[in-house]
């Protein structure tokens, strides 16, 4: 829209440019002509003069006859006026012009001046906002110098390999002779491959803060343009600047933006996006070398990129950026906390332990809550409680405590989580419970979350079936301690299918149909292959594959309804305790299940009569005071 905007304001200013500019050459031209004074005096002694204008010392007249205007200038003559007046000549004066010359032609110029500064406005605009018109084919690469970036490996943490990596190539920049006296060569590109959020942008940024050498920053998109040959112009253009300041480092962010395979959709050859990419790969490792420009580039789809973009002489290191383990989680943590106040009671190894699979981001999202809820709190120091809220949220979503839900709803959600969690519990291998709850949170009426003591990177085939027992816990409690079943358990199912046949179809778990995999997977259209998922078995082994998928689900169904048939009376102490507290942790749920009684809430749950009456409540939290009003409640939502 700004675009557009641009656009409309120049063209208008061009308008109203064009209009002055022929008012200004069209106007009428003046009729009076010049006489001298002496010419003057006699045609007022012989009746030719019709009127006269007087302003100073200059005199515009009319004559009788009409034969034409005329004008003159006057000295100091006393007499003029009676002698006009005597010859009953029509006398008009007007005030003198005190203005000066160059003030009149300010003023009489003022409009074309601001016009002028209008339109230069625009243009300016137009060249900063990306338009250039006439220069579409210049890179837009920033320049980055040491003053505006402070972001060094001091900030990054959990990625000491690629860290290891990087400092390589900015020891390389800052003393080569040190490689090259044994025969090395410079690598030429450097491929940062990562999940979204493992720090790739940042460890460029730390390279930049670095290295002592110009680094450009441009992100892949910035290479796409709908005018053809725009993107490879660009191309060539930031490896000119590139060379003019080499040694330097060029970083492409969200490479896959142009580097995806060629040979893929409609366009063809002739496509503009695989255009930029011929001549990426040729800037890179063409007839021409490029020595000194090193080009860093990041990505998270490394499957969709072009072989020869990988091939070694373009990209010579391919960095993995993983997610960090739990000993990078603590030192990610002590930089995110660096800058913050955090109480005695904060244990980051404890943090880092109860956060297996999160990124980087994920981490500093987790500080940033927890100072924001302490800030919420009018804490002075973020403390313990104040992460663990924001572990909660980030795993499972804020609290919706306004939703209204209905007695009968919360009923169901505290049997179906109390039928996970207890199933959990007692299935062997399982990750251990960490929170159980009936408050909705996110786009669930209620959660059961399970964390892994440790980093997991393999699964055995019976935790998997363990977890399918653990999905089917809701579904089985349901139907034992309710007698029916509800859409609450939707997601479960769809879970616990797909994950069964992961293990016939990929994994090759199943004891009928033994180690194969059964179907291709899905290849994406811009990649110029299949269109569909490709069937390479027969309609036998498709019927097979069926019946091992539901037999692994149902039998792992009869398992959880087993489990929870053999024990109904704790399941019933964990769904009545969830309907009192609303959530239990891990120490409570074993309690339970060991008989003990917990300590009463405070304050209690209590109901009026007339929402009994009416089956229906409002429950939320205020400041600690329960609230109960009745209203009527939302339909089911699980996920």
């Amino acid at each position: 829209m700004n675009g557009i905007y641009k656009n409309l304001g120049l063209w208008l200013v061009i308008f109203l440019v064009m209009i002055f500019l022929f008012h200004l050459f069209n106007q009428t031209k003046s009729t009076h002509k010049d006489i001298t004074y002496s010419q003057f005096r006699q045609d007022v002694d012989q009746g030719a003069i019709k009127s006269v204008t007087l302003q100073g010392n200059r005199i515009k007249g009319m004559y009788v006859d009409g034969s034409g205007n005329f004008k003159t200038l006057a000295p100091s003559d006393p007499d003029l006026i009676p002698t006009l007046m005597k010859h009953k000549v029509d006398v008009q004066v007007m005030p003198e012009d005190d203005n000066p010359w160059y003030l009149t032609a300010i003023i009489s110029w003022l409009p074309m001046i601001f016009l002028i500064a209008i339109f230069v406005f625009f243009m300016r605009q137009m060249q900063a906002g990306g338009g250039k018109a006439m220069s579409f084919g210049k890179s837009r690469a920033r320049l980055i110098s040491e003053s505006q970036n402070k972001i060094t490996f001091q900030d990054v943490a959990g990625v000491e390999e690629a860290k290891e990596e990087l400092k390589e190539i900015i020891d390389f920049l800052r003393d080569p002779k040190k490689f090259t006296r044994l025969g090395g060569k410079i690598p030429k590109g450097v491929l940062l491959m990562g999940g979204p959020g493992t720090g790739k942008t940042l460890l460029a940024k730390a390279v930049a803060g670095e290295a002592s050498v110009p680094f450009f920053s441009i992100s892949g998109s910035d290479f796409v343009e709908m005018f053809v040959g725009v993107g490879a112009s660009r191309v060539r253009d930031l490896f000119i600047q590139g060379k003019k300041h080499a040694p330097c480092i060029i970083f492409v962010d969200e490479i896959d933006a142009v580097g995806r395979h060629r040979g893929a959709g409609l366009g063809g050859g002739h496509d503009e996006r695989e255009q930029t990419l011929n001549q990426l790969l040729v800037e890179m490792d063409g007839f021409e070398t490029n020595e000194g420009v090193i080009l860093i580039s990041a990505t998270n789809r490394p499957d969709v990129l072009d072989p020869a973009l990988l091939r070694p002489g373009r990209f010579d290191r391919q960095v993995v950026v993983p997610p960090p383990d739990v000993r990078g989680r603590t030192a990610i943590l002590k930089v995110h906390t660096k800058k913050t106040p955090i109480a005695t009671d904060v244990e980051l190894e404890t943090i880092s332990r109860g956060t297996p699979g999160f990124s980087g981001a994920d981490l500093a999202n987790l500080v940033n809550e927890a100072a924001l809820n302490a800030a919420r709190r009018n804490k002075n120091q973020i403390e313990m409680a104040d992460f663990e809220f924001a572990k909660d949220k980030v795993l499972m979503g804020g609290e919706r405590r306004s939703l209204v839900i209905s007695l009968e709803e919360r009923r169901n959600t505290a049997f179906h989580e109390a039928g996970h969690a207890y199933v959990a519990r007692m299935m062997p291998g399982t990750d251990p419970i960490h929170k159980v709850t009936i408050i909705p949170r996110g786009r669930a009426l209620g959660v059961t979350q399970q964390l892994p003591l440790d980093d997991r990177h393999t699964y055995d085939r019976d935790y998997l079936l363990s977890q399918i027992a653990v999905l089917m816990g809701g579904r089985a409690a349901e139907e034992i301690f309710l007698e029916h079943m509800t859409t609450g358990a939707g997601n479960d199912i769809q879970r616990a299918t797909e994950l069964a046949r992961k293990m016939v179809c990929e994994w090759g778990m199943s004891d009928a149909l033994g180690p194969l995999t059964f179907g291709q997977k899905e290849e994406q259209i811009f990649l110029g292959k299949e269109f569909a998922r490709h069937r390479d078995y027969s309609e036998h082994t498709a019927v097979q594959v069926d019946d091992e998928v539901r037999r692994i689900v149902t039998e792992n169904y009869k398992i959880a309804r087993k489990i929870l048939e053999e024990n109904k009376e704790v399941l019933e102490r964990i769904a009545e305790a969830l309907l009192e507290r609303e959530t239990l942790d891990a120490n409570e749920i074993e309690s339970l299940i060991q008989g003990k009684k917990l300590p009463d809430v405070t304050p209690p749950l209590q109901e009026t009569k007339q929402d009994e009456e009416r089956g229906r409540v409002q429950v939320s939290l205020d400041d600690g005071k329960v609230i109960v009003s009745g209203t009527p409640a939302a339909g089911p939502e699980k996920a």
